[in-house]
């Protein structure tokens, strides 16, 4: 049978409301701060020696999402993230737009076990609450139902109903049905479309999107381009139910419930401690990724469970894939680089990014509501 994490009426507030860290006030101590090391590593790889900088993270640590402002399309330094989170360690996350306009990621991130942005390419890493780490080809499948409310007879209409995309801001003639929870902020960003306007499981408003609010108790709808009309389907007073499925790639059902931190970025490095490397098949294009050398950021899943960080300067996809396998990981995946590239541990920047940054990963012992 097929597992899933349904939404609906019990979609209360707080369970929307992610602010960019995982963790409350009063949260305990996870590690202590010296059980993450550092160290630079040399590896040689076709003749070449780079010099890697990593973060070794025990088995076990919590993780989690920081965002720029505590929301999705904002940038902020690599400084003021960590700052507000209060990690004991930090690395660059999903690639985002940072050439102008809303700064949306592009791939899927997790916070405190809810989806606040969705992608289809590339891979993704996940942490369960126990700090146990998993990698794969996530996507995340948001569909739901719609009820009218019943009529004299007592009938009521049911209906389907999908997302494209979560917290993303549409392109102009973009056919797309968005959805909009509040770690995209107190409003949606955008004005155009159809807004549907969820709390508690009823739709309370519907109507023309005019930057429409979002409220802390539910999420909004926007439905652009040629979608508009499937808008129809919600009327003020209906009830609406939401179900969250996690696939891979091939559409095969994997266990991804109990995840509540991911962020989603890639090529796959290393699979299963062998090179496993296919940006093309993973949805790239950039020759960037396919080609060039550039600074580098990863993330590995090591054979006892541990976790490591690492960054590099100059090198390609296939020599990153390399080295990666021989520091020894038994799961790697490439995050955001060139300019982006970032790491941070125990009170020290090992690698400083070059831009603000959309969203990290944040690792340790504290880490405070923004």
């Amino acid at each position: 049978m097929m597992k899933s994490k349904k939404w609906g009426t019990m979609l209360l507030a707080g369970v929307l409301a992610v602010t960019g860290v995982f963790g409350l006030m009063g949260d305990q101590k996870a590690e202590a701060a010296a059980s993450i090391t550092t160290a630079v590593r040399k590896v040689s790889v076709s003749g070449r020696t780079y010099s890697v900088q990593t973060v070794t993270i025990p088995k076990g640590t919590k993780a989690a999402l920081g965002l720029a402002q505590g929301q999705v399309g904002q940038t902020q330094s690599f400084a003021s993230i960590i700052k507000n989170s209060n990690a004991t360690a930090a690395i660059n996350g999903a690639f985002f737009n940072s050439y102008g306009g809303p700064a949306d990621p592009y791939g899927t991130l997790i916070s405190k076990g809810q989806i606040v942005h969705t992608g289809y390419y590339g891979t993704s890493i996940g942490f369960k609450k126990d700090g146990t780490a998993l990698m794969d080809s996530l996507r995340a499948n948001i569909r739901g139902t719609v009820s009218s409310k019943p009529d004299k007879a007592g009938k009521s209409k049911t209906l389907g109903w999908y997302a494209t995309f979560v917290n993303r801001t549409p392109e102009a003639r973009q056919n797309v049905v968005l959805m909009y929870n509040t770690a995209r902020g107190s409003n949606v960003g955008f004005s155009g479309g159809i807004a549907v306007t969820v709390r508690k499981g009823k739709v309370v408003k519907k109507g023309a999107n005019t930057n429409t609010a979002i409220p802390s108790d539910g999420y909004v709808l926007v439905y652009h381009g040629s979608e508009k009309d499937n808008a129809g389907r919600f009327e003020v007073g209906s009830t609406v139910d939401m179900e969250i499925t996690y696939t891979d790639a091939a559409g095969k059902t994997i266990a991804w419930e109990d995840v509540v931190t991911a962020v989603g970025a890639g090529p796959r490095l290393v699979k299963d401690s062998k090179v496993s490397l296919d940006a093309k098949g993973e949805g790239f294009n950039d020759p960037k990724i396919l080609t060039a050398s550039g600074a580098r950021s990863g993330i590995a899943i090591m054979p006892d469970g541990s976790v490591m960080l690492a960054t590099v300067s100059g090198a390609t996809m296939g020599q990153w894939a390399q080295v990666m396998q021989k520091l020894g990981a038994k799961q790697a995946m490439n995050l955001d680089g060139g300019a982006s590239s970032a790491l941070y541990a125990n009170g020290r920047t090992l690698t400083g990014a070059g831009r603000q940054l959309s969203n990290t990963l944040v690792f340790g012992q504290w880490v405070a509501m923004q």
